[in-house]
Parts: structure tokens; C-alpha cells; sequence
């Protein structure tokens, strides 16, 4: 019986990652969706300095460049569990930022959970300015239709089509495989840009760096700029 350990050294780590990070510019643009992810944590880390809830900013910031080394080893159905884990943890992030006993309640109590649609509610209800603002960016119909098509794959319940390969030995790269991870990769980091937009931003852009505005606001319109009431300076 051959060995796990003889299996995993007999892939061509090396090539799967060379071809991976090469096909359709795949590279450039994790690297401009973890540069994105950056900025935003780095100033909510500045401008929430004590909150609790800053963690679930660590965890999106790390899954994003997880998901992103996963596509370079051509471990697709990981990566779509990592890009899962960035959005889930921007949503934790958007709500327990101000429930601080509840999350001290998710720390301590194993039985306690918060669906993502609770989450969603919570914020129709009661953050300002969220439905219009969802309402620019399309952001709760295609956060609903995402989530669910990416928590398929996660779950089993389309079975092969995520694969490319029937064993270890033959972990490599698969073009259309490849386009769907960064697909789901990058919609990933657009759906937590935007959810941060319509749910922090009123309350800390103010107290953001300008030139991370800047960055932040690079390619959006202007008329979706006014309408969400974002400056750049």
C-alpha cells in the first residue's frame, strides 16, 4: 500500500502552482482581491481598535489568502470552502461588531448559532441606510444565490463536478475547474467589499485613511458613490 506521505511527494506541487497562477492573469487578481481585503482590515482594526469581534476581520483576511493558495495547488473544493469562510466571516463581523454578549455567548456556548439570514434581517431592520444601499450593489439576492451554489459544492451534494481528478496522484490542474474556483473567489471578495460598504461604512469611512478610500473607491461610479454617500478624501 503506498503511503499518504509517497503520494502527496509524488505531485508536482510546483507545476500545478506555476499553471494555476498563470491561467487568465489568475494571480494579479488574487492578488488585488487580498490587497482589497487588507485595506478594509487595516482600517477596521484601526478605527474599531478594542472590539472583540475584530477577530472574525482576521479569519476574512485569512481566508481569503487560503482560498486564494488553494486555487494555486489546484485544491479547487477547498478553495470554495475558504472563499465561504470570507464571506461567513464578514457577515459575523457586520453583526457582532455591536451584539458583544452574544458573541461573548458564541465563545461560550457551543449551542448558540446565528444564521446568515438573520443576520441579513438584522439589518434591513435596524442598520441605516441598508436596504437602499444593498439596493446599488444588488448585494442580498446575489449573496443568497452565491452562498447557496458555493454551500453545494462544500456540502457534497454536487459530487465531481468540483473534482477534475479520481485520486490524490492525480491532484493537478483543470481549466474549468480553475475558472469556477476564482469565480467563486472573487465574487467572494466582492460580496464582503460590498457588505462591508452597506453596513459599516456609515458608521467609520469618516475616520478612514483617504488614501485608502481612494483605493476602496477605485472603479466604482460616481453616481454609486453619491448614492451611498462615500467621499474620497
Amino acid at each position: 500500500m503506498t503511503s499518504l506521505e509517497g503520494i502527496l511527494q509524488s505531485i508536482d506541487w510546483k507545476s500545478n502552482c506555476k499553471i494555476a497562477l498563470s491561467h487568465n492573469d489568475a494571480e494579479e487578481m488574487i492578488r488585488e482581491l487580498n490587497t482589497r481585503i487588507a485595506v478594509w482590515s487595516k482600517q477596521l482594526e484601526i478605527v474599531d481598535f478594542g472590539n472583540p469581534a475584530l477577530s472574525f476581520v482576521r479569519e476574512m483576511q485569512a481566508s481569503a489568502q487560503m482560498s486564494g493558495a488553494l486555487v494555486g495547488l489546484c485544491l479547487y473544493k477547498a478553495s470554495a470552502a475558504a472563499s465561504r469562510s470570507l464571506v461567513e466571516s464578514c457577515l459575523y463581523y457586520s453583526y457582532f461588531r455591536t451584539h458583544p454578549e452574544e458573541l461573548a455567548t458564541l465563545a461560550n456556548n457551543e449551542k448558540f448559532y446565528i444564521s446568515k439570514q438573520e443576520i441579513i434581517e438584522y439589518h434591513k431592520l435596524h442598520t441605516v441606510g441598508f436596504v437602499a444601499a444593498q439596493g446599488q450593489f444588488g448585494l442580498v439576492s446575489e449573496l443568497q444565490l452565491w452562498y447557496s451554489q458555493v454551500s453545494a459544492v462544500v456540502h457534497g451534494q454536487v459530487p465531481g463536478t468540483w473534482g477534475g481528478y479520481q485520486s490524490l496522484s492525480d491532484i493537478g490542474f483543470v481549466d474549468t475547474v480553475q475558472d469556477q474556483a476564482m469565480a467563486t473567489l472573487l465574487t467572494a471578495g466582492r460580496l464582503a467589499n460590498d457588505l462591508l460598504l452597506c453596513t459599516v461604512s456609515g458608521k467609520f469611512w469618516a475616520s478612514f485613511a483617504p488614501d485608502a478610500k481612494q483605493f476602496l473607491l477605485k472603479g466604482m461610479a460616481g453616481s454609486k458613490r453619491q448614492a451611498l454617500g462615500l467621499d474620497a478624501k
